[in-house]
């Protein structure tokens, strides 16, 4: 699918600001207008710069930040969130009348941007994940009340490059932190502890990783492949009185649903302080 989208600012090309940078630079990807970006370093800013993206920074030019938003109608704001007040105050006069800023930075309310930038100016909060890195994102996003259903689809847009999209309202978007956003760091820590159970059982590091990665990986595929529910294809393995059975009996003795509840309410109320902090 081609995808078109007006000139983009991104402000903090680092992980997250670079694997965005990275879906709009894809062949099916259209910026009207250019894209420039920013980062502190001159070392870092060098490798991003090419024919299709003017990168600048701050370390060199202080006025960077304002270079980069002039004539963009798109705004990401990938700084870190004890940045963000700062830098809004920064770029506020020298945004377009109708710029849409979207910020990635965790735990900023969409008020603090609304308070900080001139009130012509759209805000969405958006809440990607790191898969962005390699096109699986799930971003959540969320419009401000400057914002219209016009605005929101193009951060639709936007993000549709490096994976897919959920619209939410921003009441629900630290609950969705605990899901997609650290997501990824439970999936991980899943297979780190199937690894070693299989090191345990005799298996080489190396073959271990094979076996579970291998494992995970041909799931999630199975899973998009599919148009069964991931219980149905549960229950497509696990034979009755076979030891696939014995082993699920034993995670649902041991309470793996109450301990995710338990692990995501511990990351939504952590959430909540660094937000109340931002």
């Amino acid at each position: 699918m081609n995808i078109s989208l007006p000139a983009i600012s991104i402000l903090g090309a680092g992980s997250m600001g670079g694997a965005i940078l990275s879906g709009l630079l894809q062949p099916n990807v259209t910026v009207d207008g250019g894209i420039r970006v920013t980062n502190r370093t001159e070392a870092k800013a060098v490798l991003l710069r090419s024919d299709a993206v003017l990168s600048y920074a701050t370390e060199e030019d202080p006025t960077a930040n304002l270079a980069a938003v002039a004539g963009a109608k798109l705004v990401l704001v990938a700084v870190k969130p004890a940045m963000v007040p700062a830098l809004l105050k920064e770029i506020a006069s020298g945004l377009e009348q109708k710029a849409i800023v979207i910020s990635v930075a965790a735990g900023v309310p969409i008020s603090t941007f609304e308070a900080n930038l001139p009130a012509s100016v759209s805000v969405i909060r958006a809440m990607p994940n790191t898969p962005a890195i390699v096109g699986r994102a799930v971003t959540g996003l969320s419009a401000g009340p400057r914002s219209s259903d016009e605005d929101l689809a193009l951060a639709s847009s936007l993000f549709g490059t490096v994976g897919e999209v959920i619209v939410v309202p921003e009441s629900k978007l630290d609950a969705l932190s605990t899901i997609s956003g650290s997501g990824p760091a439970y999936v991980f820590y899943l297979i780190e502890q199937l690894t070693r159970t299989a090191v345990d059982l005799g298996f080489s590091p190396s073959d271990a990783a094979l076996l579970v990665n291998g494992t995970f990986l041909g799931a999630a595929e199975l899973l998009v492949a599919s148009d069964r529910t991931p219980a149905e294809l549960r229950r497509q393995v696990t034979s009755p009185n076979g030891t696939t059975e014995r082993a699920i009996a034993e995670l649902e003795a041991a309470g793996l649903k109450e301990l995710f509840d338990r692990a995501t309410a511990a990351a939504l109320a952590r959430a909540r302080e660094l937000a109340v902090g931002a």
